[in-house]
């Protein structure tokens, strides 16, 4: 008797197709990172480089005096839940090409918050702050992510929303260069919590400063929030900024308190 002989054919889940605005072809001939999906890549990138910041925050937390290590296990937090959503949203990329805005505003609504809590934590290491410097801060972050989730979603109209979280975020700014938490530094920080806290206030203002970017030209690229040239833009400079804040703001930390152990 012949053997039969099967052949598989595997339907992909999307045809290959160029993505507008970028001139690469995304194939979808199987089911996993394509060669040229160049956001999809960044995605992996985030994913890999997250995990390792958490663990060397978490390690490192360890060997660091007892005032730094909340600001070190927020550090931690900060970048072990975004390897927790970079693993949902990649995948999510890979099989869609459309932009995980859900699980990237789930991260962000977590991720925020708790970067904004390190300038209190810093403002800590120096003596008592006011409780109210964190509320403020707080209260303007969650804002500035609600209207920004908003217009992504086109729960609100796009533009509106992206100028309401602007102003938002640009109160954070002026709190933390010109407002109570820099009156606090200023008056009452030591060596290594000024240089940490300058520090986190420069990414604060312009590293942050990607997260507008992306959301502008996504919008310059599309009015539809499932376009690929639009979800490229977005997600392509979302990616970057979350790799350069995220572990941006934990090793400027540790540069701080390493500084306490070294003097």
């Amino acid at each position: 008797m012949e053997a039969a002989t099967k052949t598989a054919t595997v339907t992909p889940y999307f045809p290959n197709r160029e993505l507008p605005g970028v001139g690469i072809m995304v194939s979808k001939d199987y089911i996993g990172l394509g060669a040229h999906d160049v956001v999809g890549i960044t995605f992996w990138l985030a994913c890999a480089a997250m995990l390792a910041s958490s663990a060397f925050f978490w390690l490192e937390r360890c060997d660091l005096p007892a005032k730094w290590k909340p600001s070190m296990t927020i550090a931690g937090l900060v970048t072990g839940i975004a390897f927790w959503n970079y693993y949902y949203m990649r995948e999510a990329w890979v099989l869609t090409q459309m932009s995980p805005t859900v699980y990237r505003y789930c991260d962000w609504l977590i991720t925020v918050p708790l970067q904004i809590m390190e300038f209190y934590y810093i403002l800590k290491t120096a003596g008592p702050v006011s409780s109210w410097i964190l509320y403020r801060l707080q209260i303007a972050s969650v804002l500035m992510l609600l209207f920004g989730y908003l217009g992504e979603a086109f729960i609100a109209p796009y533009w509106p929303a992206f100028i309401v979280a602007c102003i938002c975020w640009l109160y954070i700014i002026g709190e933390v260069w010109f407002g109570g938490a820099s009156t606090v530094n200023s008056g009452k920080g030591t060596a290594s919590s000024q240089a940490a806290f300058s520090a986190i206030r420069l990414i604060v203002t312009f590293p942050w400063a990607l997260y507008p970017l992306g959301y502008i030209l996504g919008g310059l690229h599309s009015t539809e929030s499932t376009s690929s040239g639009a979800a490229c833009w977005l997600n392509g400079i979302y990616n970057l900024a979350d790799l350069v804040n995220k572990m941006g703001f934990g090793l400027t930390i540790w540069a701080a308190a390493r500084m306490d152990v070294e003097m």
